[in-house]
């Protein structure tokens, strides 16, 4: 495997500083003996609710089970269908079909996000549910997804996977759905040492339950309500979740400022993710569309750079949706978008001279291939 100077990814660089923190976290919860729903994961429940401006948070396993959670709790499955983008990590169109229903795509926008002049269009007496995803930490213009929503009469619940702090009009992402979710897989922006997620929701009703369906439906110890499989955050995890929480703030002020200088330095060169109105974006990841991408990302790998592509395949191009009738003319924009965006690392320890670098590189490849001409 090949060894970049300066990866896409630096966890080992992130968590090294605070590694006392997390120990002292750890030791905490291992001297507590109290490993999974207790006080950590209430704490950390009650920060979290806190950063999002919600009245509820409820921790599950991973970010999956978040979105799988929502939408067995709406009574969403067989013969239902829930409107989503056709590009996104395939953990959401695949919770929509966990349940049984099926998911239906819609194309993306320049900015990579749901279309959403064309949900009124897929709109079927079927449809119960739109699940915007808020791509690489960009926000979704929930203002009119709202109006479309209940016009149709229709739940919203937000993939805010990759979207943790991000803002549509000065409000948080994961408060415009009737509930909605989070991951805290280690690529996120706010991570844990392995899986975790999270709901955020307003209704105490769907809260209460959802504390039960995370925990095999349990009621308590010896009374079980319903059906329900385990999938909770363990006390180590809210731990740690706990201490990087902290940082959040600071980690994401680094990415915005990384963000900026990008956009000013490579707009010459490829399409930049420049921020709307409205717009709080908190660049999960800092994606642009770049002629001759396969070309770049190579130069860049062979400078020691890594790059990577979210997603190289659309999802209604992916194999296990074929059944779906879809092919690669459905959705243009994002078909032509897969051949075009890389992501480049936006890591808050990312130092000022390897940006600089990864700038550098990415200008003489364009200005090396326009000389040519």
């Amino acid at each position: 495997m090949q060894k970049f100077d300066i990866p896409y990814i630096a966890l080992t660089e992130r968590l090294r500083p605070i590694k006392n923190e997390l120990l002292t976290a750890i030791e905490q919860v291992l001297d507590s003996g109290q490993f999974i729903l207790g006080q950590e994961l209430s704490r950390f429940e009650q920060e979290f609710a806190s950063l999002v401006e919600t009245d509820h948070a409820i921790g599950v396993a991973n970010g999956s089970d978040s979105l799988f959670l929502i939408l067995q709790a709406l009574g969403i499955g067989k013969g239902d269908e829930v409107i989503t983008t056709s590009q996104s990590f395939v953990a959401t169109a695949a919770m929509i079909n966990n349940v049984g229903a099926k998911p239906i795509f819609i194309d993306i926008t320049d900015d990579l996000n749901m279309d959403l002049s064309k949900i009124e269009a897929a709109v079927t007496p079927r449809t119960k549910a739109i699940m915007p995803v808020h791509l690489a930490g960009r926000p979704v213009d929930m203002t009119a997804l709202a109006e479309i929503a209940d016009r149709h009469r229709l739940h919203i619940i937000e993939d805010a996977a990759q979207a943790v702090g991000a803002r549509w009009r000065g409000r948080p992402v994961g408060t415009f759905g009737v509930a909605n979710g989070f991951s805290f897989h280690p690529l996120k922006n706010l991570h844990a040492i392995g899986d975790g997620g999270m709901i955020t929701t307003n209704d105490a009703e769907l809260a209460r339950y959802f504390r039960k369906a995370r925990n095999h439906g349990l009621e308590n110890r010896d009374q079980c309500d319903f059906w329900s499989f385990n999938s909770r955050l363990d006390e180590i995890q809210a731990a740690v979740l706990r201490v990087l929480l902290t940082h959040l703030a600071s980690a994401t002020e680094r990415r915005r400022l990384l963000a900026k200088r990008y956009c000013e330095a490579l707009k010459p060169y490829v399409t930049v993710p420049e921020e709307k109105e409205g717009e709080l974006h908190v660049y999960h990841s800092f994606v642009v569309q770049a002629d001759e991408r396969d070309a770049l990302q190579e130069h860049l790998s062979k400078n020691g750079v890594q790059a990577l592509v979210h997603y190289p395949t659309p999802l209604h191009m992916q194999p296990v949706a074929r059944d779906l009738g879809y092919d690669k003319s459905s959705f243009p924009v994002a078909f032509n978008a897969s051949k075009r965006i890389l992501s480049l690392p936006i890591y808050p320890e990312l130092e000022d001279a390897q940006h600089a670098r990864i700038v550098t590189l990415i200008s003489e490849f364009y200005e090396g291939r326009s000389s040519c001409v």
